[in-house]
């Protein structure tokens, strides 16, 4: 029982292991193509953004809408590529949760409901980019491997 059981989690631990590049791939392709077309868009037609913001209440509508438009669409393009993905996960996580709290919680009847939203769904990939990183294929990792930064903070981690 006990080499079944290590064989069912063994083996696909080595699977994964040769594609630990997809998934963060994958994940910003994903959400990174959905938000620069939602970010375009809205820089597209400002002032329904504008009216959507003062409906919800959202402080400096004149000012946030281009903001947070500005963010989707430069945010997805960074996704796309790899660059500044953390700032840029972290960025878009945030616009997130504030579409949450502003224009959904008024939805929100249980756990299973707020779990149900896109926008927790793309919170939820925006964290996991934000922790886990853009992975190998990425402006960013090619950034750290060309100024020596990933070596410096594993050596720093391995002499703690």
């Amino acid at each position: 029982m006990k080499h079944l059981v290590r064989w069912l989690i063994d083996w696909p631990e080595s699977v994964a292991g040769y594609l630990s590049w997809l998934a963060p791939l994958f994940a910003r392709i994903t959400v990174g193509w959905v938000f620069l077309w939602s970010g375009w868009g809205k820089l597209n037609d400002l002032p329904t953004v504008t009216e959507n913001f003062v409906g919800w209440g959202i402080p400096f509508p004149q000012l946030l809408s281009p903001f947070v438009s500005g963010v989707e669409f430069f945010g997805g393009l960074f996704l796309l590529a790899g660059l500044l993905s953390r700032i840029s996960a972290g960025a878009l996580g945030i616009t997130m949760i504030v579409a949450i709290r502003s224009a959904k919680w008024g939805d929100v009847d249980s756990l299973e409901t707020l779990l149900g939203f896109d926008e927790f769904e793309y919170l939820a990939l925006f964290l996991w980019i934000a922790i886990a990183g853009p992975g190998p294929l990425s402006v960013d990792h090619w950034l750290q491997q060309r100024f020596g930064l990933r070596g410096a903070r594993s050596g720093a981690a391995a002499g703690a």
